[in-house]
């Protein structure tokens, strides 16, 4: 008993042991799929030896069927004839992934397991319910290995099937793009250009304590839901680079050049990467924890799990490293009519100094404030709107005070035009002394985890 359950655990090990990583390069995008030769040695070894003969290189896919798969790997994508890739034997069937969403696996002929050779197909969901049982099962020897990859077969499998075909059997299901008709062009095919192995690279590593939220807003080890984080670590990712026109309908990436986060479980929206250090913010959805795991995924390796506590509120205002001085930590504040006008301690190199003035309306930045008010307006993934009369209001209201007087809050909700970020507009009470004076934040009674000073001169 003790020998068949150490036997099952190592086969279990086996199945999920990702292997090399390869790269399809289609006309639509990229396909990084992660081989499994511990679940399929020999397919992997067969699919491998294609692949190092550049034998897919300018192939087509062939066949696509709507939420079930896209099928490529036989025939060149050379029209009008789209000629048949050269078959090795078929290879031994090796049944033991299941065919869930994001799979690849090896067709073959209807009445004999055994019969795959150069075809293969992507999962386009769960299939395991037909494809596991069909046939001796069909060889699922490798995964898609990111977001991104996964992005670009959605690309692929949205691409129109003229119905009824242009071309005869087995093309009757080929996905065809611009087509409106008439002789099938190669600009309307969907090409696989050439699939390469790429360089193993190590594992992507959080360091320990290594997530925090923005260091310019406090660096807390408590987030709330739509705060940013700041994860260090090694491997994290093979390019910098924040996001730009990576935002779908309005929508924020949760993966950006391969890499992904998941925070308690949940998709984190990836805003920048680099091989140091990412930023994502929180999505608003995250569950309320004392400890929730934080993972980041590159490559299709994932890194371990490294806990951070989230909580409904937990705010934290702009406070730049370039404004501590003499090790006390001054707030970050413009004038609300003249945004240009920063206000500036005494002290900090290169910059004049500018007080505060009694009176004077001014504009505070922070992050993790919570809910807003209208709740359709999201906290997290989306730019709030910079229409006036959407703007919104914190659901938990803050209360500020400077040099322990209230100032009148102006406004306090979503900066119009920008992701998650938090604007005040408060006013420097008339009747503040002069000097730096501290200013105090309180959300539902609690002071927020910041120790700050803004210089004031009546």
């Amino acid at each position: 008993m003790l020998l068949s359950t150490a036997l099952l655990a190592a086969l279990a090990f086996a199945q999920s042991t990702p292997g090399p990583t390869v790269r399809f390069q289609t006309n639509l995008g990229n396909i990084d799929v992660v081989l499994l030769p511990g679940s399929a040695p020999r397919t992997v070894e067969n699919f491998l030896k294609y692949v190092n003969r550049k034998a897919y290189d300018n192939s087509v896919f062939h066949r696509s069927v709507r939420n079930f798969i896209v099928q490529g790997g036989g025939f060149q994508a050379n029209l009008p004839n789209l000629p048949a890739i050269p078959a090795d034997p078929p290879v031994v069937n090796e049944y033991r992934e299941s065919n869930l969403r994001g799979t690849i696996a090896m067709a073959k002929l209807g009445d004999n397991p055994n019969s795959a050779t150069n075809q293969w197909f992507f999962n386009l969901g769960d299939n395991s319910g037909n494809l596991n049982n069909q046939n001796g099962g069909f060889t699922v020897f490798g995964r898609v290995a990111d977001a991104a990859s996964l992005a670009v077969m959605d690309r692929i499998a949205a691409v129109p099937v003229p119905s009824p075909g242009p071309l005869p059997a087995p093309f009757n299901e080929i996905p065809l793009q611009n087509f409106a008709g008439g002789t099938v062009q190669a600009s309307n095919l969907i090409v696989v250009q050439s699939i390469t192995q790429l360089t193993t690279v190590p594992a992507p590593a959080i360091s320990e304590g290594g997530v925090q939220t923005a260091g310019a807003f406090g660096g807390f080890r408590t987030a709330a839901p739509g705060a940013y984080l700041e994860i260090y670590g090694s491997n994290l990712s093979e390019e910098t680079r924040g996001w730009g026109d990576d935002f779908v309908n309005g929508v924020a990436p949760t993966s950006l050049a391969g890499v992904s986060v998941t925070v308690g479980g949940q998709r984190a929206f990836v805003t920048f990467v680099s091989p140091t250090q990412v930023n994502v913010q929180v999505p608003a959805t995250v569950s309320f924890a004392p400890s929730l795991p934080v993972v980041l995924t590159f490559r299709g390796q994932t890194s371990q799990a490294v806990s951070i506590a989230v909580r409904p509120n937990w705010g934290g205002l702009l406070a730049p490293a370039q404004f501590l001085v003499g090790g006390r930590q001054f707030v970050y504040a413009t004038d609300a009519v003249a945004p240009a006008n920063v206000i500036i301690p005494a002290g900090v190199s290169g910059l004049t100094p500018n007080a505060a003035r009694p009176n004077q309306v001014l504009t505070l930045y922070g992050l993790g404030f919570g809910g807003v008010s209208p709740f359709s307006i999201p906290i997290a993934g989306q730019i709030a709107p910079a229409d006036g009369n959407r703007l919104t209001t914190l659901s938990n209201p803050v209360t500020v005070r400077i040099g322990g007087i209230d100032a009148r809050v102006l406004f306090q909700g979503l900066a119009p035009g920008f992701v998650g970020l938090y604007q005040f507009n408060i006013v420097v009470p008339p009747d503040v002394t002069a000097g730096d004076l501290p200013l105090e934040v309180l959300q539902g009674g609690q002071a927020i985890a910041q120790t700050l000073l803004l210089p004031v001169q009546p």
